[in-house]
């Protein structure tokens, strides 16, 4: 099963937000090169928000290029199999954690976002990564910053979007 088959599927089994769900797939049916950072008319990302339920804390990243605080994520890559790898690989090399795991369940949300050219548009698929007990960070080349912050700090540093991500990760708690 190609990457780009593997989100379909993830995203027709995925419930709630039903139109921005169906604006996904319409951009897939359109775009079969809708999976990569080559397609301009926006392309599908993969995140996953890191987070230590035990110390009520979340991994977040001051992006290089975007100078905001954000959940770990990016563009899907060729060897990536399916859409959660994408998010699991991508959350493992912006923290530098081992041993992250996704949250069972499949993604938590979906965020559409403006981007900077040549990207333009993300549609987001984003996922929740937990991070195992003794769980030490590391900064990547892609970020200003790696910080734990609290759930009640995270609405005072990051956006709407981390904050929607964060609440409905809880929920799935």
């Amino acid at each position: 099963m190609s990457l780009h088959d593997d989100a379909a599927l993830v995203l027709k089994e995925y419930e709630g937000q039903e139109d921005l769900r169906q604006a996904y797939l319409d951009h897939l049916a359109a775009h079969p090169d809708g999976m990569w950072k080559a397609c301009h008319a926006g392309h599908l990302t993969a995140s996953a928000l890191v987070i230590d339920p035990a110390r009520g804390r979340v991994l977040l990243t001051l992006h290089r290029k975007l100078g905001r605080w954000l959940q770990m994520g990016g563009h899907c890559e060729p060897a990536d199999a399916t859409l959660a790898a994408a998010a699991l690989r991508e959350a493992t090399e912006e923290s530098g954690i081992a041993g992250l795991a996704l949250l069972p369940g499949g993604p938590v949300r979906l965020d559409r976002h403006p981007i900077p050219p040549p990207c333009h548009v993300h549609l987001d698929v984003q996922y929740a990564a937990l991070a195992p007990r003794d769980a030490v960070q590391q900064i990547s080349d892609e970020s200003l910053d790696l910080r734990w912050f609290a759930y009640d700090e995270v609405a005072g540093v990051a956006d709407e979007s981390v904050v929607r991500l964060l609440e409905a990760t809880r929920a799935r708690l």
